[in-house]
Order: structure tokens, then C-alpha cells, then sequence
């Protein structure tokens, strides 16, 4: 993806200002976006989603969705699989999302976001109804009636935005914190691939318009419950390193001991690839059921969203995941054999490029 750095200052601002939805004329607009919002303009009930398992862009982006449709005067009904993450429950009305297993009642559209079919959501419903589906992931699949995909959004917030902007919605502060907290956390605190200068605009904007940055940070990384930084200590006893490569596991037994959720999971897997000269890195854990479930990272060429869709799973290039049968001693020995090849494979290809086989750690 381009940074940018090659085009002239003058272009550049108006490319960035067209994609934050500020550019004058419909035309700057993506058919996608178009394409939605005409759907929403003809609707008057709408049922947002996420996927199962919801993370900070799946929450925020859902909140800030459901208000933009009320200042248009729709009715939204939110709609989760799991429950939210207590990191994201101080956010504005986010009591309005319903856990349940299934959707029902009479919606002009369901809006998925950040999905690559129904099952991501772990919904029951959804089938039959006008589908309306948002995303920004490279493993994204054009399943719906309606379908907007833009693989250059830092986050799915991002498109919540620039749609916001295009409807003319007043960007309110408890949205901008939906919104901030979205990138924030899916950009890996602006860390992660896909944050370049359109991130931080998208950010500035966001704090223009009453997103605190630093309670925000506070409440998503300096609020852990107990039982996460357990399990994060019982994890980190079985960290191992092979070369390159990383790994680290939990079991379901672990997960009982210690009282922990499923979000208490979350960000495990950055402890092992923030080892220096680590470039792969991979959390297995157990599952109640016997399945394992993967969370893998990568600072390097090796793109973990292509290795986790091989396994049914998606994500970004630098952070994925996906679900194995177990044991859990198979799976992980799957998913490390998979990891070797990848990196061995990028080993190669730098030494053709001339380069050390320990350069370009960033991608």
C-alpha cells in the first residue's frame, strides 16, 4: 500500500481528505459507500452486527453505527453472540447491545460489519434478510446484498466515519470515543500495518470532535481485571522461541483456575512477538468444546491472515486467527509446521532480494 510519500503535497491532502469523507461532490464518494447509504436513506429499521467474539472495532464501530442511524432517524437494534468486553462497556450505550444467538423482528437490512459471511457472526436469523456488509479485511468475500470493502481502512471505524460524513451526522463526542477507541485498538495502538498518515488524520478528526486520547487508553490498557493478568502470568511460564518463531499456550483448565473470560485472551499473543528477533508468534488455546483456538501475529513478510484463511480463519496481514480440532497438541503442531515453511519461505526470498535474512522486520 502506498504511503503517500511519492505523490505531491497539494494531491496527497485531497486524497486523504476524500477518503475522511470531507471532499466536495458525490463523486468522490466509493460506489460501495453509495451504494449503503441508499439502503439506509430507503430503510427506516436496520439490525447491526459484528462478529462473534467482538473486539474494540467491532464494538465501537457497532455503537457509533447505531447513533449515526438515529440523528438519521432510523431505528437500530445491535445485536452480539458474546457479551462485550469489560474494557468496552464504559462506552456510550453500549448497554444497547443485546447478547443473544439469534436476530429477530422486521429490519429493512442487517448490517454486518467487519464480517465475511453470516457464520463469522454466530448469529441465527440473519439468514433470508437484506444484507448490508461493511469490512475492511483482506479475507473479506462479497456475500452480501449490499457490499462495501475498502482492504485500506485502518478500521472498520474508519468507513463508519466516512459514512457518517457523507449522511451529514454530527460526529457527537460519545460517538468520536466509539470511533477513537475502534482505531485505537484495531490499529494496534497505531502500530500495526495500515497506519499511515490517513490513520492519524482519522484520529485527529476523532479528537476534533470530543474523543479523549488518554482516558480512552486508560480504560482499554490500564484496566485489566485480575484474572487476565493470571492468566497472562501462567502463559508467559511456557513462552518458547525457535529461531524466528514464538509460541505460547493455555489450556481450558487454566482458563477455570484462573476465573478468566475469553476476552482475558486478548493480547496474549503480542508478549511473544514483541521478543526481539522474533518475527511469527502464536497463542493456542483450548477451548471448552476441545477445539483450539489460534491468535497469530507477525512483524515480518509472513502474512498470518493468508495462513489463518487456510485454516478458515481471516484477519490482517500482521494480525489473524482461526479455530482447530483438537487436541491441543496436533493443533498447535499444525499451525507451528505451517509457520516454519512461511518463515523459511521469506528467509528465501530476501536472500534473492540480497538482504539478511533478519532484515525488514516490519514488513
Amino acid at each position: 500500500m502506498s504511503t503517500g510519500h511519492d505523490i505531491p503535497g497539494e494531491q496527497r491532502r485531497e486524497r486523504m481528505a476524500t477518503r475522511l469523507g470531507h471532499a466536495p461532490g458525490s463523486g468522490t464518494r466509493p460506489a460501495g459507500m453509495e451504494a449503503v447509504l441508499d439502503v439506509v436513506r430507503r430503510g427506516r429499521r436496520f439490525a447491526v452486527c459484528s462478529h462473534a467474539r467482538p473486539d474494540g472495532d467491532a464494538v465501537g464501530s457497532m455503537l457509533a453505527c447505531g447513533m449515526l442511524l438515529s440523528q438519521m432517524g432510523k431505528q437500530a437494534d445491535l445485536y452480539s453472540a458474546d457479551p462485550v468486553p469489560q474494557i468496552y462497556r464504559w462506552l456510550g450505550c453500549a448497554e444497547t447491545i443485546r447478547q443473544t444467538q439469534r436476530v429477530e423482528g422486521d429490519y429493512d437490512a442487517a448490517i454486518l460489519l467487519e464480517c465475511d459471511g453470516i457464520a463469522r457472526t454466530r448469529l441465527q436469523g440473519l439468514e433470508g434478510r437484506k444484507l448490508v456488509s461493511i469490512d475492511h479485511h483482506a479475507s473479506w468475500r462479497a456475500f452480501a446484498d449490499v457490499n462495501w470493502i475498502d482492504e485500506h481502512a485502518c478500521a472498520v471505524a474508519e468507513m463508519v466515519y466516512r459514512l457518517a460524513r457523507a449522511a451529514g451526522v454530527t460526529v457527537v463526542p460519545p460517538m468520536a470515543a466509539c470511533l477513537y477507541t475502534a482505531v485505537l485498538t484495531d490499529t494496534g495502538s497505531f502500530c500495526y500495518e495500515g497506519t499511515d498518515a490517513h490513520a492519524f488524520e482519522l484520529a485527529r478528526e476523532l479528537v476534533r470532535c470530543g474523543a479523549e486520547p488518554a482516558a480512552i487508553a486508560r480504560e482499554v490498557y490500564f484496566s485489566n481485571p485480575l484474572p487476565k493478568m493470571v492468566l497472562l502470568g501462567t502463559a508467559l511460564t511456557r513462552l518458547e522461541r525457535e529461531g524466528r518463531l514464538a509460541w505460547l499456550w493455555v489450556t481450558h483448565e487454566d482458563m477455570t483456575r484462573a476465573e478468566a473470560a475469553e476476552e482475558d485472551c486478548e493480547g496474549i499473543v503480542n508478549y511473544a512477538i514483541g521478543i526481539a528477533g522474533v518475527e511469527a508468534a502464536v497463542l493456542v488455546r483450548e477451548l471448552h468444546d476441545g477445539k483450539v483456538r489460534l491468535s497469530l501475529r507477525s512483524k515480518g513478510d509472513v502474512d498470518v491472515a493468508l495462513i489463518a484463511a487456510s485454516f478458515g480463519g481471516g484477519g490482517h496481514r500482521h494480525a489473524g486467527g482461526c479455530t482447530l480440532e483438537g487436541p491441543r497438541g496436533p493443533a498447535t503442531e499444525r499451525i507451528l509446521e505451517r509457520m516454519r515453511r512461511e518463515l523459511a519461505a521469506s528467509a528465501a526470498d530476501r536472500r534473492a532480494r540480497g538482504e539478511s535474512p533478519g532484515t525488514n522486520l516490519l514488513g
